[in-house]
């Protein structure tokens, strides 16, 4: 959730982290801070705001007023202590003899804290953090005076914190007595090295890669317990024990430019018009062409044919909109594969001691790879010996690193909060790996496996249809901005579909919005339709489309605006609801790719209508590293 950027070298260091900051401000964050060491004074700076980063900006003239060409900076989102100067990042010891940045949760930090204080130390702020900071100041201090050198000196005391602290981390540090000299360090929070140009001449930390993309496109992923000690010329890398080891350098195949509004007024807006580009970029290096026959080909995830049609049970895992996806990726699986097939939510799937089965699969399913409740889950299965998938889009990302094999989505950098060509990838995986299962499995002959395929490689040209529509739905969403309650209904995919539409429209728009299953709207649900409450009704499955138009009756009829999502050829709905967009036909299996473009654009239109900051949403982060 917060970000964490640091750097060494021999340009000036402030301008560097604000500029990385401002890469990372899509993570949520309530406060910022920088921390820098200019090698002739006589102790670090460290200089705090609340609010947003231009806050942080203007005290320091851009950067400009803070000399040092080694430094940390950080984002702070909340958790213990209210948003303020005083719990902002940097935290800093007596003297500044250690400065700290923390991403994550010190789950003993009041252990720590008391422990603390019969130490004499005193505390400053209400944060986990400070607990961590000043436990790494004793620690240090305790090994002043002896035979270390300053390095061995600060790898233990990094050590000793690493052992004696609970909770997920990633930790930029400087000690005071070693100027231009940079320690990181991690365990279930993201954290990576930047290797700089020859320019630059340095390195740098960061929670993310779009925070280095300006300075270098090389990186080294810091794994789980494992230390990072950087100069302007050196990199050293460590276990827990404090043994170095080797960390190959990975080159970003994407640039900054990725990571930029490229004319659009919001990245949003430029993420939802990159989804059939995005889609594409998943389907294509997947589907293959041998003597005139298409095929699916997941060799990259290490199942055999013989593997798939092995597999008894399915489960899929993920939080948020990944678990809207594996909701339509249930759906998907069982009617082609005929597999049975289980959604969990992250956070509730550990805590409900899931019976696994030994030749079950679980697919993990993130965005970022770093969530930490589907890093759990994942962790779980993995010690119950069942095979694992992991659908995520961040390369060398923790969830891809320890799942038994990875499916990347290939979506690119997604910078908006809200997500949404993310959300698009995850969907077409799951039809790959639906379709893949049914053919090993023999459940579809070659020639509906042929049109399956076809009609996904149809998909980007479709969504880019829809998009060619969407000032229809811009004034719609203007006539409904000021709306307050809005029910999202379908049934089967089309209640699949429907969750993700009500989180897009609730996430951004901060409008109350509630998805149903609308077979169960008389079930207590159509207490509360009155008049003026918005409706969307979403009908693009052809066996249900009858039934889900019977239930937006019922609610017009006590009083509610009716918007309909259907494909194209039911114009029947026209004589039920107030206003109608239409998807192009495609298997109904595939239909949510395209449904859920107008329901990105009805959020995205309405927030804007509102005045609302659309890429950063009040009290949200675009990854959730913490429970």
């Amino acid at each position: 959730m917060c970000g964490i950027v640091g750097y060494t070298g021999c340009c000036q260091a402030a301008p560097i982290l604000l500029e990385g900051l401002t890469r990372l401000e899509y993570r949520g964050y309530d406060s910022a801070g920088i921390a820098v060491r200019d090698e002739g004074a006589p102790r670090i700076e460290v200089v705090k705001a609340k609010g947003r980063l231009k806050n942080l900006m203007e005290m320091t003239d851009s950067g400009r007023a803070v000399r040092g060409c080694c430094g940390v900076g950080h984002t702070r989102w909340a958790t213990h202590g209210e948003p303020s100067t005083v719990n902002a990042h940097p935290h800093d010891s007596k003297d500044k003899r250690v400065v700290l940045v923390h991403n994550g949760i010190i789950e003993n930090h009041q252990e720590i804290r008391e422990a603390l204080q019969r130490k004499g130390y005193v505390f400053k702020s209400q944060t986990d953090t400070e607990a961590a900071c000043l436990l790494l100041d004793s620690y240090y201090a305790e090994s002043m005076g002896g035979d270390l050198s300053p390095r061995e000196r600060a790898l233990d005391a990094i050590h000793r914190l690493m052992i004696r602290v609970r909770g997920s981390y990633a930790l930029g540090i400087l000690f005071g007595d070693q100027p231009g000299v940079l320690y990181a360090a991690r365990k279930d929070s993201p954290l990576i090295v930047g290797c700089c140009s020859e320019e630059m001449h340095g390195h740098m930390i960061a929670s993310d890669v779009p925070a280095v993309l300006g300075f270098t496109r090389n990186v080294v992923y810091i794994g789980n317990d494992e230390i990072a000690c950087l100069t302007r010329d050196e990199r050293h890398i460590y276990n827990i024990d404090c043994e170095e080891i080797e960390k190959p350098v990975t080159e970003i195949q994407w640039d900054a430019a990725a990571a930029e509004k490229d004319g659009y007024e919001h990245f949003m807006m430029k993420e939802i018009h990159e989804q059939p580009r995005a889609v594409r970029d998943t389907l294509s290096p997947r589907i293959k062409e041998e003597e005139e026959k298409r095929f699916i080909d997941l060799s990259e995830t290490g199942l055999t044919d013989e593997d798939l049609a092995g597999i008894s049970r399915v489960y899929m895992v993920g939080c948020g909109s990944a678990y809207h996806a594996a909701c339509v990726g249930r759906v998907v699986l069982e009617q082609l594969a005929h597999v049975p097939c289980e959604v969990d939510l992250a956070s509730e799937f550990r805590y409900r001691d899931p019976i696994l089965e030994e030749r079950g699969l679980v697919i993990f399913i993130s965005q970022s790879g770093e969530t930490a409740d589907t890093l759990a889950a994942l962790r779980l299965c993995r010690e119950c010996g069942v095979r694992t998938l992991a659908v995520v889009n961040v390369v060398g990302s923790s969830i891809a690193r320890e799942a038994d094999a990875v499916m990347y989505t290939w979506a690119g950098p997604e910078i908006s909060v809200a997500t949404t060509k993310a959300y698009s990838t995850q969907l077409c995986a799951l039809y790959l790996i639906a379709v893949k299962l049914a053919s090993a499995r023999g459940q579809i002959d070659e020639a509906r496996q042929a049109q399956l395929i076809e009609d996904m490689l149809a998909l980007p040209d479709k969504i880019e249809r829809v998009l060619s529509d969407k000032e229809r739905v811009q004034w719609f969403a203007n006539k409904m901005a000021a709306c307050k309650d809005v029910f999202f209904i379908g049934r089967g995919l089309d209640y699949a579909i429907s969750l993700e539409g009500s989180l897009k429209l609730k996430e951004i728009s901060y409008i109350h919005s509630e998805a149903y299953a609308a077979g169960e709207l008389k079930h207590g649900t159509i207490s509360l339709i009155e008049d003026g409450v918005l409706v969307v009704g979403v009908a693009t499955q052809p066996a249900l489309f009858e039934k889900v138009v019977s239930n937006m009756t019922e609610a017009r009829s006590r009083g509610a605006y009716l918007f309909g999502l259907t494909t194209y050829g039911q114009y029947a709905i026209e004589d039920t609801v107030n206003f109608t967009v239409y998807v192009p036909r495609t298997d109904p299996l595939f239909a949510t790719s395209l449904a859920v473009v107008p329901l990105q654009l009805l959020a995205y239109y309405i927030s804007c209508a509102k005045g609302l900051d659309v890429d950063k949403p009040r009290n949200l982060a675009k990854s959730v590293t913490v429970e």
